[in-house]
């Protein structure tokens, strides 16, 4: 394979990255300085950055889901109900959801084998923004929508301000773009709740640098290189 695909798939950098490290002369190969344009075969050649041998790791997968009401975040399902796990089989490998949405929740969800990368993007430390469109109705929908944008504490539980959009709005009712960052439990749902707002509808259209866009429910694409680099630079 190409040296760039090489070290990319080593974790040590994008296939962008990897060339200006080749041009550089920051790579060996078997002990030579590379240049652009080499390739290697895994198992067979030593590539070294730095004075440090990477090696690639197994080609890892990458898909975007679409998530439709009614299927649940799991794998498989005591209950019997739809999972998730249904809609991405055609992918050909096993996939692992990161994060949750629930039973009644629709949209972006990423699903993915890397589980370092998994891992990173789930944890509340690294304050992934995650962006909901949100059908709502209430009594007051321009005052419940302020609130959303303070500190709240709910039944025991305390949530950061969130961003609030307000898309549309008209006799009691009104869509909302709510972004959080912290990932608890129901976040979106037990702040509405809080405001006085009831959900009639909550779909995920942004997860960090990830966005919807105008992917069919029930429907799934891989991600772009782009993308994947995306989570990569978490840390």
């Amino acid at each position: 394979m190409r040296l760039q695909k090489y070290l990319s798939l080593s974790g040590v950098c994008s296939r962008r990255t990897a060339e200006e490290y080749i041009a550089q002369g920051r790579v060996t190969l078997n002990g030579v300085p590379a240049v652009v344009g080499d390739s290697a075969e895994p198992g067979v050649d030593v590539v070294c950055l730095d004075g440090r041998e990477v090696s690639p790791r197994q080609e890892r997968t990458y898909i975007i889901l679409n998530k439709p009401r009614g299927y649940v975040t799991t794998l498989s399902d005591p209950q019997g109900r739809p999972t998730v796990a249904e809609l991405v089989r055609d992918a050909g490998v096993r996939l692992f959801p990161v994060g949750r949405l629930d039973l009644q929740s629709e949209g972006l969800l990423l699903l993915t084998d890397d589980g370092e990368t998994a891992n990173r993007l789930a944890h509340p430390s690294h304050g992934v923004k995650k962006t909901y469109r949100v059908w709502v109705h209430g009594e007051n929908v321009a005052a419940a929508a302020e609130k959303l944008r303070h500190p709240i504490n709910y039944e025991g539980v305390s949530y950061r301000p969130a961003q609030v959009e307000v898309r549309r709005a008209e006799a009691g009712r009104a869509v909302l773009d709510i972004t959080v960052s912290e990932g608890k439990n129901r976040e979106v749902r037990r702040m509405c709740a809080y405001a006085a707002l009831k959900v009639e509808r909550l779909v995920r259209i942004r997860q960090g640098e990830l966005t919807l866009g105008k992917l069919a429910p029930g429907r799934w694409r891989y991600l772009s290189e782009a993308e994947i680099e995306s989570l990569r630079r978490l840390k």
